[in-house]
């Protein structure tokens, strides 16, 4: 069975995050690398526009995050802490933040890409030409780099997809090259 049906059943084929039944598909919750039932989570379009921060973010869709922050499967629960964090400013959601409990494993979890920062002191990394780069860009290497503790050498050129940010260190991402998970120093990249 396929995760994306897998993730159908449990959620009853509606969106774990609000309900919605329209538009339904998988979502890999960052930073996690691999897709499974643990790491995914059903969402509607309207819900993964405003994750990924392709539009306006509306506050009171989210007000939905009440029941959803609830939920058992601990996939949920992280993107429900991430976007009450989101959104904290709006009075609410700390409300909600305060009830709300994560294990310790989950919390890390949650607070891998930094949303409970305020905005002054997060982490921005930038390729080579300062464009700033996010979970799952595409980078082209722009210069031939040996991989430590290993033969291998990164050819220039080479593309890496669905890279993942260090979010302890600006100047690091990670990505797979010929089939190997490694750091790439973000000075010898370039977004595509």
């Amino acid at each position: 069975m396929s995760v994306l049906q897998m993730l159908r059943d449990r959620s009853n084929n509606t969106c774990e995050l609000c309900t919605s039944i329209e538009n339904l598909q998988q979502y890999t919750i960052p930073p996690s690398l691999n897709e499974n039932v643990a790491n995914d989570i059903l969402v509607c379009n309207t819900c993964l526009a405003q994750i990924e921060g392709d539009t306006e973010m509306y506050p009171n869709h989210w007000r939905c995050l009440n029941d959803s922050m609830w939920s058992e499967h601990v996939a949920v629960q992280i993107m429900a802490w991430r976007m009450l964090q989101r959104l904290r400013n709006e009075g609410w959601p700390k409300d909600l933040l305060d009830m709300m409990y994560l294990d310790d494993e989950a919390l890390a979890l949650a607070r891998a890409t930094g949303e409970h920062e305020d905005e002054s002191s997060k982490i921005i990394h930038r390729d080579v030409n300062g464009v700033v780069l996010e979970n799952g860009d595409s980078v082209v290497l722009i210069k031939d780099l040996k991989v430590k503790g290993s033969s291998m050498v990164a050819k220039q050129g080479t593309t890496v997809r669905n890279i993942r940010l260090d979010h302890d260190n600006a100047e690091y991402i990670e990505g797979k090259v010929d089939g190997q998970q490694i750091v790439i120093i973000t000075k010898f990249v370039k977004k595509t």
